[in-house]
């Protein structure tokens, strides 16, 4: 209350001693005695009385809406120049960028002037009468300047008349630097606040997505190996009654499949040198079931057993050259595992001298359609599946992926 008593004073002072020169100037043009002394006077005494209504009923004015505007009364409320210093937290190019946005979206402004290099703003903002909605002539101005301050920017905000300081003593604007103060802040905090709902959004579309993903793994996963399992368990229910010894055999390298099989973690991410004794288990059992219909030969070098690779995957690539390659060619024939480096790409390919790519041979049944689709999940473009035809007949079959290099080779 102190601050507006003091404006309100000040106001009436200044505007006094301007008039009373302005009097006392013309009260020494007209020389007592001379015609026209005493009117000049009594003018003088009347206009003084009018001057200061007007001022005071402006001042008033002028306190009344800061107060219902800002919703105080003090110093920094009531003053036509307004600074605030912002917090952002983001770098300063994208502070200033969110800046200059809620800038040029602040009612009134007319003339933005941005310059991204040095991080500054400077904008004309119309002012408007607040009592009577008519557009004066009278502008305002905003100054922004962006400092980096590490991994965020701090915005320095002024808000002010565009007429010089000193004006201030006779002119006030009804606190409309206030509320183009109060409004730019307002707008930034919004941004930052869209900005971070949208990072937390992206965040949980991320994890849902992750979620999915090993869900979607998951199930793809479980749509191979009971298949796998209960045709082991048949052939060798059957094999108990003719060939108990070969019985015996193919339950021995069920068991050898599954301890490979059951230390697996939920992502469906396993090992080369796990997938490679899994395959060798499973071929094994097939072995039995076809004798010497079948060949195999597993070729992988050892500094790879211990790279990273999608569980299951080359044991169903060999399942689908067996049902598709070597069962249906009379006589049977060979498969072949191996592995090579070749600059950031591990390729390990399952090749057969089967049927080739005829019928069901390209693939299109769950086993391959699932390989595609794991591998999409779990590392998008980073990794492909390549089906070719094998010399002189059969199918080869390549995974992809990135390689990574052994934790002793990383630190050679």
């Amino acid at each position: 209350m102190i601050a507006a008593i003091f404006t309100t004073f000040r106001l009436v002072l200044v505007w006094f001693l301007v008039y009373l020169f302005f009097v006392i100037s013309i009260g020494e043009a007209v020389r007592p005695g001379m015609n026209g002394y005493h009117w000049v006077e009594g003018l003088g005494v009347m206009g003084g009385f009018a001057l200061a209504l007007t001022v005071l009923s402006i001042a008033c004015s002028h306190v009344l809406r800061v107060r219902l505007v800002a919703g105080r009364l003090d110093a920094s409320a009531l003053s036509a120049r307004q600074r605030r210093q912002v917090e952002i937290p983001f770098e300063a190019g994208a502070a200033f960028d969110l800046v200059d946005a809620a800038i040029r979206e602040l009612p009134g402004a007319q003339v933005v002037d941005s310059a991204r290099d040095s991080l500054q703003v400077r904008a004309k903002v119309k002012r408007i009468d607040p009592y009577g909605g008519v557009a004066r002539r009278a502008r305002n101005q905003v100054l922004v300047t962006v400092t980096p301050n590490g991994e965020a920017g701090s915005a320095l905000l002024v808000c002010e008349p565009e007429r010089p300081a000193w004006t201030d003593w006779f002119l006030v604007d009804h606190g409309t630097n206030f509320e183009n103060a109060e409004a730019i802040v307002r707008a930034i905090t919004r941004r930052v606040a869209a900005a971070r709902r949208g990072e937390q959004d992206s965040v949980r579309d991320t994890v849902a997505a992750k979620e999915l993903a090993v869900a979607r793994l998951n199930l793809l996963q479980a749509q191979v190996e009971p298949h796998f399992l209960y045709n082991t368990l048949a052939n060798a229910q059957l094999l108990t009654r003719s060939d108990p010894p070969l019985a015996d055999q193919m339950l021995g390298n069920l068991i050898q499949y599954l301890r490979h099989s059951l230390p697996r973690g939920g992502d469906g991410i396993s090992t080369l040198g796990q997938e490679m004794e899994r395959t060798r288990a499973y071929l094994d059992i097939l072995k039995i079931r076809m004798g010497a219909r079948l060949e195999t030969q597993l070729q992988v070098d050892q500094t790879l057993h211990a790279h990273p690779f999608p569980a299951m995957m080359i044991q169903t690539l060999a399942e689908n050259a067996i049902k598709h390659g070597l069962e249906p060619k009379p006589g049977g024939g060979n498969i072949w595992v191996f592995a090579r480096v070749h600059g950031g790409t591990l390729s390990v390919t399952v090749a057969d001298d089967g049927m080739g790519l005829t019928g069901n041979a390209g693939g299109s049944g769950i086993g391959l359609s699932n390989v595609r689709e794991r591998l999409r999940l779990g590392y998008g473009d980073a990794a492909s599946f390549v089906l070719t035809s094998n010399f002189p007949s059969g199918v080869a079959a390549t995974i992809n992926l990135p390689y990574q290099l052994p934790v002793e080779a990383a630190h050679a």
